[in-house]
């Protein structure tokens, strides 16, 4: 097995072998041998396994985060190709995102893999973190990388990656109404290339990483997804989300506040809600740090707050025996007409219809 990414120190931010692979068929697909990706990237010559792999554990259990960005770009310039970052998110499949994958093709329909999906994310890389908002009939996702100075190719992949496995959890072709890079377009770069990526043509140097889309499409249904397996591999993805926390792994700080702010929503009574103050001091931080650190990543404690409100209570509603009282309790609030209209301003709906929708559609799938 290589040894370039083995007995990484828990701290280091890293990407999962599994996440490696499609950059190593992208590179082969231009005939650039494993060896000679690797010391391009500043990597020992035997560092990655070579292709066609013998057996899927050739790949390292993970490599760091900075080695990938690297290997992207070697790519990139060893191949002359303007297009590598989007070529390489072409070739993603379920096994690509590990725990976080195979969870995703449990979920009832589009929407749940999404929610899940910034949940989980952090156990196949940690490149960057994915946020999905409703607007109306228009859903929004933004994906917000950890590495603001990579090259466009990181962005570019992962954009890419998340269309092609959407079609393959919808089992249908899906588009995008709009795609937008913070990077500024290659000028080498073929506007028709991106677009038969994509599935439109993006807008560059708009300052954030986002796609908008229909709304309805969250409701799209995952076919064959096998709704027993479910509790089972979300508990398994928990595990590990755990062992990541007891084991420091390294996340931003919005990471780290979402980890230390759902349990406390769920002892926060009405006298004592959650508060800046005590997250930071759980963290091991001022608060004047905490606000500054989340600016700095171009949020705020009250985003990070409703973003873990909002997450935990389209987990709740699937759970019939709790009553919209019981969530508004369970999510901090003092009354239950507070908590309806944060759902409202969260989905565009009443929780109640929102629960609803979803009855209807687990009876329609």
């Amino acid at each position: 097995m290589p040894t370039v990414c083995s007995n990484l120190p828990a701290a280091t931010p890293r990407v999962t072998g599994a996440y490696l692979l499609p950059l190593l068929e992208t590179a082969a697909a231009h005939g650039i041998e494993a060896s000679s990706l690797a010391l391009a990237a500043g990597l020992a010559p035997d560092a990655l396994p070579p292709l066609p792999l013998q057996n899927p554990s050739d790949l390292p259990e993970s490599l760091p985060a900075p080695a990938y960005i690297a290997l992207l770009d070697a790519g990139a310039r060893l191949a002359g190709d303007p297009h590598f970052g989007l070529h390489v998110g072409e070739r993603v499949r379920p096994g690509t995102y590990s725990v976080h994958g195979v969870v995703l093709l449990a979920c009832q329909h589009l929407g749940q893999a999404f929610e899940l999906t910034q949940r989980y994310e952090q156990l196949a890389h940690d490149l960057g973190r994915s946020q999905l908002a409703l607007d109306g009939g228009l859903a929004r996702y933004g994906w917000t990388s950890q590495y603001p100075r990579a090259s466009r190719h990181l962005a570019e992949s992962v954009f890419a990656g998340i269309r092609v496995f959407g079609c393959w959890l919808a089992g249908r072709p899906l588009a995008p109404l709009d795609v937008c890079f913070a990077h500024d377009r290659d000028d080498e770069a073929d506007p028709a290339e991106y677009e038969r990526v994509l599935g439109v043509a993006p807008r560059f140097g708009t300052g954030a990483n986002t796609a908008a889309f229909d709304a309805a499409i969250l409701a799209i249904p995952v076919p064959n997804a096998d709704a027993g397996l479910f509790p089972v591999l979300r508990e398994h993805a928990e595990r590990l989300l755990r062992e990541r926390e007891r084991n420091g792994v390294v996340g931003d700080v919005h990471d780290a506040v979402v980890r230390h702010l759902v349990p406390d929503l769920a002892r926060a009574l009405a006298p004592e809600p959650v508060r800046l103050a005590g997250i930071a001091a759980e963290i091991g931080m001022s608060a004047r740090t905490l606000q500054r650190k989340l600016a700095d990543a171009g949020s705020s404690f009250q985003q990070v707050l409703d973003g873990a409100r909002h997450a935990l209570a389209l987990d709740y509603l699937r759970q019939d025996g709790l009553s919209l009282v019981d969530i508004a309790f369970l999510l901090g609030y003092q009354e239950q007409s507070a908590f309806t209209h944060a759902f409202r301003e969260w989905s565009g709906m009443n929780p109640g219809a929102w629960r609803e929708r979803q009855r209807t559609l687990a009876a329609a799938g």
